[in-house]
């Protein structure tokens, strides 16, 4: 499926877009809603009939209330067959809109606490909207007109109740919704506020604790939750209010019908009217009445999960993803040439403007130059993670920008190599996953980290000391068989004796490889071929 437009899409066109690729499920869902209408008549008809007969005895009276509870049985296995389809159809978007958030996330370098927030509450918040209230919207426009026709055949005229009693119903529906839409989306801005405030905190830690800001980040975080407490409350007062109104005009229409009922079959009706009712058809009557405005009352009881969905929208929608092949540039070292490149962030002033370099295959070149020079930017544009504003990038006789990207085919090592939960083998492994234990303990020992692979590392690198996560970062470069090597700042922060152990390093992990390196070492410029002053 491919994202809408951010300027084309509503809500409701972006919800109804995203689940098209499961139209199956959602029609077989919202049928299997709908067809709870036979078993509600079933058992209506049959409690009737049952007790028209019971004066007959039980023999006249035991096929009808047989009907009955096998149709009381025949709800209860449609309606868990209807939850289990909604359930699917709910985990089945959730997991497709979480996989192109991430994509987006990760593939554009696009982001944010709003982001991530996005992809955690924002995607759940779309299950109840597929779960729930899309097989619902069905049932509730087509279930009570079912169950008034079969009410008409047993009485016309409460029929006809039922019927205009619907409207102030259908109405205060609408008018709650309303109300509800715009607190429901001021809710949801509320709770990325608080949850992108939380994670940004929890990042930064370390430093509130060494500035003593606890005091203040925990009023931070107090406010945002009284605001989000706030707005959930003003959600749930309209929710409630609209709930009790809803809850008034049926049991109103219930209550017509009683003494519609009550007065014809005692025959003291204070108006003429063409039909005379007996006991069964009174019954079957009163059954049916509640089951005309059940679809309506799941349905107001669902729409919050609309209003949720609709509300996490905004936060949903991704640019349409442009599908970039990758580009094959073989085992052997190419040559990489940048002509009049520019990369700008954002519409700002370009970081770098008409940059020309050529590198020779195998060559290795050193990017120095003052920090914001854009040395960095030149990796990650190799990478994907930068726009090429201006210029052109080659890769052998390849133009990067016209035939795909090349980010499979790099070996890089950043400023602070990304560490996950586990332990420090399948840190490594990162590189190449369907690397044997024998490559990755090679790699390893190269890169100089001789301790025990199977040491735990938790997601802040707890574990590693500073000059050991950035060996992790050159052993996964070391494991990873590309023929182009990218390394930014490898040594900075190191002792000039951890230095000197890491340039040997990076000069195995270089041979017979493409490579640059951003660098403000001149030890490490030391090890190149070329220095290229930015």
């Amino acid at each position: 499926m491919t994202a809408l437009s951010p300027d084309a899409a509503t809500p409701a066109a972006w919800l109804k877009a995203t689940g098209r690729p499961w139209r199956r499920p959602a029609m077989l869902a919202a049928l299997l809603t709908v067809a709870d209408v036979g078993p509600a008549i079933g058992f209506a008809a049959g409690l009737s009939l049952t007790i028209a007969n019971f004066g007959a005895g039980l023999s006249a009276a035991a096929p009808w209330l047989a009907l009955a509870i096998l149709s009381l049985i025949a709800r209860a296995l449609l309606g868990q067959a209807a939850v289990v389809v909604g359930a699917e159809l709910g985990r089945a978007v959730k997991v497709e809109t979480r996989g192109r958030l991430l994509a987006d996330l990760f593939g554009r370098g696009v982001r944010s606490n709003a982001r991530l927030t996005a992809v955690v509450e924002g995607v759940g918040a779309l299950d109840g909207y597929y779960a729930r209230f899309a097989p619902l919207r069905l049932a509730a426009g087509l279930s009570p007109l079912l169950l008034i026709a079969a009410a008409a055949v047993a009485s016309p005229v409460s029929a006809g109740v039922l019927l205009f009693t619907l409207f102030p119903f259908i109405v205060g529906m609408a008018l709650a919704g309303t109300a509800a839409a715009s607190e429901s989306r001021r809710q949801f801005q509320a709770l990325e506020r608080l949850s992108g405030l939380f994670v940004d905190r929890i990042r930064t830690l370390p430093a509130i604790l060494a500035f003593q800001a606890t005091g203040r980040t925990t009023d931070d975080i107090a406010r945002a939750a009284d605001d989000l407490e706030r707005r959930t409350a003003r959600v749930m007062r309209i929710a409630f209010v609209s709930s009790g109104v809803l809850e008034f005009f049926s049991a109103l229409s219930v209550a017509l019908i009683a003494v519609y009922c009550g007065f014809n079959l005692l025959r003291l009706l204070p108006f003429p009217t063409s039909e005379t009712l007996d006991l069964s058809r009174a019954f079957f009557v009163l059954a049916l009445a509640p089951e005309v405005y059940a679809p309506l009352r799941r349905l107001a009881a669902a729409y919050h999960d609309r209003q949720a969905a609709e509300a996490a929208v905004p936060s949903l929608i991704t640019p349409a993803r442009v599908e970039r092949p990758q580009l094959r540039v073989g085992d052997l070292a190419p040559a990489i040439r940048f002509r009049d490149v520019a990369i700008a962030y954002d519409g700002a002033a370009p970081v770098v403007r008409d940059f020309d370099l050529d590198v020779a295959p195998g060559q290795i070149v050193a990017l120095m130059g003052p920090s914001g020079a854009g040395k960095s930017s030149l990796l990650h544009l190799l990478l994907g993670l930068a726009p090429l504003t201006q210029g052109q990038v080659s890769i052998g006789a390849v133009a990067l920008e016209t035939h795909g990207d090349i980010a499979g085919q790099i070996a890089w090592a950043s400023q602070q190599p990304i560490v996950v939960p586990g332990d420090l083998a399948a840190n490594i492994a990162l590189a190449d996953p369907s690397s044997c234990p024998g490559r990755i303990a090679l790699a390893a020992r190269i890169a100089g980290l001789s301790n025990d692979l199977s040491r735990r590392i938790d997601e802040r690198g707890g574990g590693l000391s500073g000059g050991e996560r950035r060996r992790l970062g050159l052993a996964r470069a070391l494991l990873k068989r590309a023929p182009i090597l990218l390394l930014d700042e490898p040594t900075a922060n190191l002792d000039p004796a951890s230095e000197q152990a890491m340039i040997s390093v990076i000069r195995t992990a270089a041979r017979g490889r493409t490579t640059l390196i951003a660098t403000h070492s001149d030890a490490v410029a030391a090890l190149a071929d070329r220095v290229v002053r930015l």
